[in-house]
């Protein structure tokens, strides 16, 4: 049977069991992935029911949140992924060094991410265009978000180590946790006291009915429970991780080297995000003036796709697990031959979804909105963004291989230049005369484009260059 301690110990692995461990990987992953989507679809389907001010109210604050959320989260990758190559080593002792240095640094960005983020939270939705009618209710959401950002650096934290130790059930199992609960704290906070009747019986459910606001409080609870359940298992259940006895007392502060090689790995990738999220806000600019239905059909797409690309980034945290460890065991041609292998099980698998979403795109939207309006337009910017899939996941996976063995800088600028030199453009050209279905238009190309360099760059170009640290064990294969 398949097992990631194989390629610690240096033990030959078929291709079949290659595949094997690529799915064992990736199944947990994507359920993680889809479990936090599903908490996005749980907030837009309530907050959809409060009228379409409120949905627009939610959707111009999306790609700042995301923002946030995505610099957060690459943050935490400069330490996992210095995890995943110490386990990989063999290295455990420098591993738990890792995670608890990494602990106090990921708590301390939180928090100035956190603190950045309150302190434009009153005029950010002016800033993007927002009407002043939903700008109130889009600071709540937005604030109550962004405060939490220090918890939500924990979960990201805690998550990424188990998953770079190859423990994906975990993470799974606790979002799965997090999405019932999100659902519901959200029953309770979003809607006010009402009465239903359930098999001829009446019944009075209690709410606080605090709208937008409710929604955002419901999720962060949540994700509170979420981090801290996640982080006691990483510190006190994950065998090659805990931090009990004497590894608990040892010293949290991080050090100058730990620091520099998680800068090396996070600062590529947290610059790319923003740059990344600084287009989707002027993408949220470009479309503002369209309207709220516009507004609302947009933000609602853009959760119903998450649907086909989340499980490309679920194969991706497989790909930067089995590389990572790969690249820490210094099996480079392994890890070669799993970058090859998720790419194509990820366009696999993002090649039928996307074949599902063209034909189930009304249907999604429904569950989101109940205005007609908003329901039509989103369809029909779904079913052409459905062509785009197969070559997203390329992106997706591609660049998750890329980020396991700590190669970040070159991804991100290409990222950076196609969303800014194809995407930007070409939406800024097509929305006057084609609205919304021209922003898509103009996404559906640029991600074509995306996909094809980095199937390039995969396949073509020497992207794995060896690890010479003297931490690392003796070459086990060559490159």
């Amino acid at each position: 049977m398949a097992d990631i301690s194989q390629i610690q110990l240096g033990k030959e692995i078929s291709f079949r069991q290659q595949l094997a461990l690529t799915a064992k990987l990736s199944v947990p992953a994507i359920i993680a992935q889809l479990s936090t989507l599903l908490m996005q679809y749980i907030d837009a389907a309530m907050v959809g029911h409060l009228g379409a001010d409120a949905s627009a109210s939610v959707g111009l604050m999306n790609s700042s949140l995301w923002m946030a959320w995505g610099i957060t989260s690459t943050v935490t990758m400069g330490f996992s992924v210095q995890v995943a190559h110490r386990l990989g080593a063999g290295d455990r002792t420098n591993a738990r060094a890792v995670l608890r240095q990494g602990i106090v640094a990921c708590a301390i960005a939180g928090l100035i991410i956190a603190l950045a983020g309150v302190a434009i939270s009153w005029k950010l939705p002016l800033w993007l265009g927002g009407a002043p009618d939903i700008a109130a209710m889009s600071t709540s959401y937005f604030l109550i978000f962004v405060a939490a950002m220090p918890v939500l650096a924990m979960n990201y934290l805690a998550g990424g180590m188990l998953r770079c130790a190859g423990n994906m059930k975990v993470p799974a199992l606790f979002n799965m946790g997090m999405c019932v609960l999100d659902v519901l704290f959200n029953f309770l906070l979003i809607f006010p006291s009402r009465d239903i009747t359930v098999a001829g019986m009446l019944l009075h459910i209690p709410g606080a009915g605090m709208g937008v606001a409710g929604a955002a409080t419901g999720t962060v609870a949540a994700e509170c429970i979420c981090a801290a359940s996640m982080m006691y298992w990483v510190c006190r259940r994950q065998h090659d991780l805990c931090l009990k006895g004497e590894e608990a007392r040892k010293s949290y502060i991080p050090t100058p080297d730990v620091l520099r090689r998680a800068a090396r790995i996070a600062v590529p990738m947290t610059l790319e995000h923003i740059i990344f999220c600084g287009a989707q806000i002027t993408i949220t600019v470009i479309v503002a003036p369209l309207g709220v239905t516009a507004i609302a059909a947009n933000a609602f797409a853009v959760t119903a796709e998450s649907l086909c690309y989340m499980p490309g980034f679920g194969i991706g945290e497989a790909a930067t697990t089995l590389c990572g460890q790969c690249y820490g065991a210094r099996r480079y041609a392994l890890a070669r031959r799993f970058a090859w292998l998720t790419t194509g099980v990820g366009i696999a698998t993002m090649s039928v979804m996307g074949v599902a979403m063209f034909f189930c795109a009304e249907w999604m939207m429904e569950i989101m909105s109940p205005v007609r309006g908003i329901i039509d337009l989103g369809a029909e910017v779904l079913r052409i963004e459905a062509f785009a899939e197969p070559m997203y996941a390329a992106s997706i996976v591609a660049y998750g291989a890329f980020i396991g063995v700590g190669d970040t800088m070159l991804p991100a600028a290409m990222n950076f230049g196609s969303i800014w030199l194809v995407r930007i453009p070409l939406a800024a050209v097509l929305a006057p005369s084609m609205g919304l279905r021209g922003v898509w238009i103009a996404m559906c190309i640029e991600l074509v484009f995306r996909g094809l360099i980095f199937l390039w760059r995969l396949f073509f170009v020497k992207w794995l260059k060896p690890d010479r640290t003297p931490q690392a064990p003796d070459t086990v294969e060559d490159v």
